[in-house]
């Protein structure tokens, strides 16, 4: 398992496609940071009753669902990098070779949401500096940890999911497009069909699954342990798709 995980992590490091997506991670960070600077700087020179309309300068509400992207892709990447399984030659068990891209895309996407969360945090927080809600979302720390865990959950998922399709597909470009559809394409859809089918739909699509795991919403259609099962289950579904073709996919 050791040696299956090193090699899969040589491959991941000398590929340029994974050095760009951090790059991008590390981008919408300061796309982030800049928003909220921005938002503060109109808060500031709005008369009070503007202001009481503003919303969060919390820039991470606004990277996630981007950062959740982006690891997918990295799964889908360390999935389909190695179309002929050529890596079977040094791992001859395919499920140790699974296990040990399943251990490399989590610990990845766990690395990359904490440092990318964390920095995004503490961007907002020096930038809303003591300004009160709305434009400021927490009192302190406590109401800073559900959102940021449900955060790095969704995170965690995604990136999965982005393996186990990858490893299902193929292809790179098929599960980019799967994942796309997934985040942004059903999301933008489930608000538009009929009562009450529009709210339990939306209730299961990943975006909203993390304010309901994070416990924010009021009367939300999912309890956060109900959220997190149904994320779960995201990832359990996807991953066990992608093992059951690799298993039985000739090499």
């Amino acid at each position: 398992m050791k040696n299956a995980l090193a090699a899969e992590w040589l491959k991941l490091r000398t590929v340029r496609a994974p050095k760009a997506l951090v790059g991008a991670i590390g981008l919408m960070v300061l796309a982030g940071a800049l928003l909220s600077w921005l938002m503060v700087q109109d808060y500031d020179t709005s008369p009070a009753v503007e202001q009481a309309k503003f919303a969060s300068a919390d820039a991470t509400v606004v990277i996630t669902p981007v950062i959740q992207f982006l690891v997918a892709a990295l799964g889908a990447l360390v999935a389909t990098s190695d179309p002929r399984l050529t890596a079977l030659t040094a791992v001859p068990d395919r499920k140790r070779l699974l296990a040990a891209k399943t251990v490399l895309v989590a610990a990845a996407a766990v690395v990359l949401g904490v440092v990318a969360l964390a920095v995004s945090v503490g961007a907002s927080w020096l930038v809303m500096g003591d300004r009160p809600p709305p434009i400021a979302p927490w009192d302190g720390l406590g109401d800073v940890l559900p959102w940021q865990g449900a955060a790095l959950l969704s995170i965690l998922v995604t990136g999965l999911a982005g393996l186990g399709i990858g490893l299902a597909a193929r292809s790179t470009a098929v599960t980019v497009v799967v994942v796309g559809v997934l985040l942004w394409g059903l999301p933008a859809i489930t608000p538009m069909l009929p009562d009450p089918w529009n709210v339990d739909a939306s209730a299961v699509m990943v975006p909203y699954l993390v304010w309901e795991v994070a416990g924010v919403i009021e009367d939300a259609p999912l309890s956060p342990f109900a959220a997190v099962a149904c994320l779960a289950m995201y990832a359990l579904v996807t991953l066990s798709t992608g093992t059951v073709t690799l298993l039985r996919r000739d090499a």
